[in-house]
């Protein structure tokens, strides 16, 4: 089964990724012990802001890669097939 996330206005959008993330955080917070990985990360607040920076930063690349496949797909240069329901 595949989410149709193509067609999720912005609060569904929100929930899935929302859904998306919490999995996620699940599944790597059960890679470790919290108590041990709290106190590495210590209470300042550079992990936070560095995870930030690189989300940012992933954000920006993944909307660059985005506009050359549209761009190349727009210029015949790339084939496109979509999926109909």
């Amino acid at each position: 089964m595949k989410f149709a996330v193509e067609t999720f206005d912005a609060d569904k959008m929100t929930i899935f990724a929302d859904s998306c993330g919490y999995s996620l955080a699940l599944s790597h917070a059960r890679s470790g012990d919290a108590a041990v990985i709290s106190g590495y990360l210590g209470k300042s607040d550079t992990f936070d802001k560095a995870i930030a920076a690189f989300s940012v930063a992933y954000a920006d690349q993944n909307e660059r890669d985005y506009d050359v496949v549209k761009n190349a797909a727009q210029a015949g240069k790339l084939g496109v097939l979509i999926e109909q329901e």
